[in-house]
């Protein structure tokens, strides 16, 4: 059962796309990131598993950690390695905000009452509870 590569006008169902553009990593994950309405076509929230996407629609996904802006270039026939599935979009995904860089010593910093107390706080809090620094 060999399936068509998508041409000019032929159509292929979104959640066998975002499988073989390994966006998903099954087809039934592909399915549920569809039902829980984090794809977007050109503009439209899409519910439907079945719905069908053809070359030139603009899919927005939103990934776990990411949104992904892609452009559909062609369809897929199988899910091939990462250099195969590139070809299948183009992405427009903006770059990610650069985050101001830390210094070694602004990392070291710790607010007072943050993570683990020091020895001295340790003891400050045992004269407050006598009965709960015992064991």
């Amino acid at each position: 059962m060999v399936e068509k590569e998508l041409h000019a006008g032929s159509r292929q169902r979104i959640d066998k796309w975002l499988f073989f553009a390994r966006m998903a990593k099954s087809r039934s994950i592909a399915q549920s990131l569809i039902q829980s309405n984090c794809i977007r076509i050109n503009g439209a929230l899409v519910s439907q598993p079945s719905y069908h996407v053809k070359t030139g629609d603009r899919l927005d996904i939103k990934l776990e950690r990411r949104d992904v802006v892609l452009v559909v270039k062609s369809g897929g026939d199988r899910r091939g390695p990462f250099e195969e599935a590139r070809l299948l979009y183009e992405d427009l995904t903006p770059p990610p905000e650069e985050r101001q860089k830390l210094t070694a010593f602004e990392q070291a910093q710790r607010l007072p009452g943050s993570g683990r107390p020091t020895k001295k706080e340790r003891r400050e809090t045992e004269r407050l509870f006598p009965e709960a620094g015992e064991n």
